[in-house]
């Protein structure tokens, strides 16, 4: 028999869509302008760069509201680590290495107090917190180059800047597709992307 914990409000539900949405138009318009034969793009230049200047302009927003939201709401309370940070990482990595194919129970059970283990809270503050900002700070620095980049570094800084968003940028991709593998590792491999429409969280 399972139990149900709801732990996403509407609120989180909807900035966690919009970003996804936003996130993978990102991913894919930006690997079409840095990969793309010219004469046979993945989607034609001039729209790529369209559709990336406004998902990222609705990125920059939708993370604005995250910060709030976690500001305002006792959501924020999630993202905070307590005592113990190496020993517990070291428990859950050891537990997603070898101790989840023995059937050994989660050594940090998510409840309404904690919906986070260690490995994820520690990989969604260095993602929402470093990626993200560092990924929304570059691209308008690239979006308003003779108003900042020229100005405060220098000639050469575009270039830079710009190395600086794609390795960013490719750290967020390769998050996306640990979180989706890791999003199959629940009560049934659907059910924690259920969550994310219900806002409850299925348990034994």
């Amino acid at each position: 028999m399972s139990e149900k914990v709801y732990l996403y409000p509407v609120w989180i539900r909807l900035w966690h869509w919009f970003n996804a949405v936003l996130c993978l138009l990102l991913i894919i318009t930006g690997v079409s302008m840095q990969y793309s034969d010219p004469a046979y793009p993945m989607i034609r230049f001039d729209w790529s760069v369209s559709i990336h200047d406004v998902a990222g302009i609705l990125l920059a927003v939708n993370y604005i509201g995250f910060i709030f939201g976690n500001l305002f709401t006792s959501n924020g309370r999630h993202y905070i680590f307590r005592k113990g940070i190496l020993k517990n990482l070291f428990v859950q990595a050891r537990y997603y290495a070898y101790g989840i194919f023995k059937k050994e129970e989660p050594p940090f059970p998510i409840s309404k107090e904690s919906k986070f283990n260690p490995l994820q809270k520690m990989s969604y503050i260095i993602i929402m917190h470093v990626a993200v900002p560092i990924v929304a700070i570059t691209g308008i620095m690239i979006f308003f180059p003779e108003r900042m980049v020229f100005d405060v570094f220098g000639n050469k800084a575009l270039h830079l800047t710009d190395i600086i968003h794609v390795i960013m940028g490719f750290v967020i991709s390769l998050f996306l597709v640990v979180h989706i593998y890791f999003c199959t590792i629940g009560l049934t491999p659907l059910s924690n992307f259920k969550s994310m429409f219900n806002g409850y969280h299925e348990k034994h």
